[in-house]
């Protein structure tokens, strides 16, 4: 990221150069089209390539957008993307590690394999994405990475257990990288959204737990937030050098509520699970 910016330094985002990884549909997708309409090069990335290419191709803005298609679990592929749009643009400003994937269910219907594939996508994903960009940035002096956790990553309910090992991990290399980082000129957000309104909230169901009730439910939000409104929240965070994005309202009190009433929180927590599986 610039040195000496200012928070409101509306053209902050332009002229730099982001990966987005996961930018296919939901978070991704709208991180992309802020990012390009505050005129930044963006490199939407994603498993999915048809999917990175109709955002590429739907964005508008002073900046620009192509996609390329990105398996976040390979370190060398990542690697090798940092790489060529380093060798392309001269520099990677920003690094959205937002690939991730969900499972919902009863922990003991989760077999190893789908134990790996969530630990894969969503924290080595971001080990990856991390090992591959931030020595670049060490390098340049400035830069800026944003980890996509959840509010699954500060809080804790059953049900999701696997989901919620890893957001929580996702959540503490954020905060212990962004100590280190400081020295280095960079900087490190991580985001911990309440349900958003992406294909996830209706994937990974695993029994009869319903992801879309589930998620509502437990956040206690009517509707889940809208992924452009986070995303406008995310950049003005990262502008401002914040280290998390907690929204919304409600998710922040909850929050809190759980860092000062632990014991509380998990009665709640216990309570609402059961009420999960009775199917009220």
């Amino acid at each position: 990221m610039r040195r000496g910016y200012a928070a409101s330094d509306s053209g902050h985002y332009s002229g730099l150069t982001a990966i987005v990884t996961g930018a296919g549909g939901g978070v991704g997708s709208a991180l992309t089209r802020a990012m390009v309409a505050a005129g930044a090069t963006v490199v939407c990335a994603d498993l999915d390539v048809a999917a990175a290419q109709r955002t590429a191709a739907a964005v508008g803005g002073p900046g620009s957008a192509r996609a390329v298609g990105l398996d976040v679990t390979d370190a060398a592929a990542v690697q090798a993307l940092v790489d060529d749009v380093v060798a392309e643009q001269g520099r990677l400003d920003l690094m959205f590690n937002n690939a991730g994937i969900t499972l919902l269910g009863e922990t003991q219907d989760l077999t190893l394999a789908q134990w790996n594939a969530i630990i894969d996508v969503n924290l080595r994903g971001v080990v990856h994405g991390v090992v591959a960009a931030y020595p670049q940035m060490i390098r340049q002096g400035s830069g800026h990475i944003v980890n996509t956790a959840s509010m699954g990553g500060l809080m804790a309910a059953g049900l999701l257990t696997s989901y919620v090992t890893t957001k929580h991990a996702v959540v503490g290399l954020s905060l212990a990288l962004r100590t280190e980082a400081a020295a280095h000129g960079v900087g490190v957000t991580v985001v911990c959204p309440a349900a958003v309104e992406t294909p996830m909230l209706d994937q990974g169901e695993i029994g009869r737990i319903k992801g879309r009730d589930y998620y509502l439910k437990g956040q206690g939000i009517r509707r889940p937030l809208d992924p452009d409104r986070l995303a406008a929240q995310v950049l003005a965070a990262v502008a401002a050098g914040k280290a998390m994005v907690v929204t919304p309202r409600q998710a922040r009190i909850a929050w809190r509520v759980g860092r000062y009433a632990p014991a509380f929180t998990q009665r709640m927590a216990t309570r609402f699970v059961e009420r999960q599986r009775a199917g009220t």
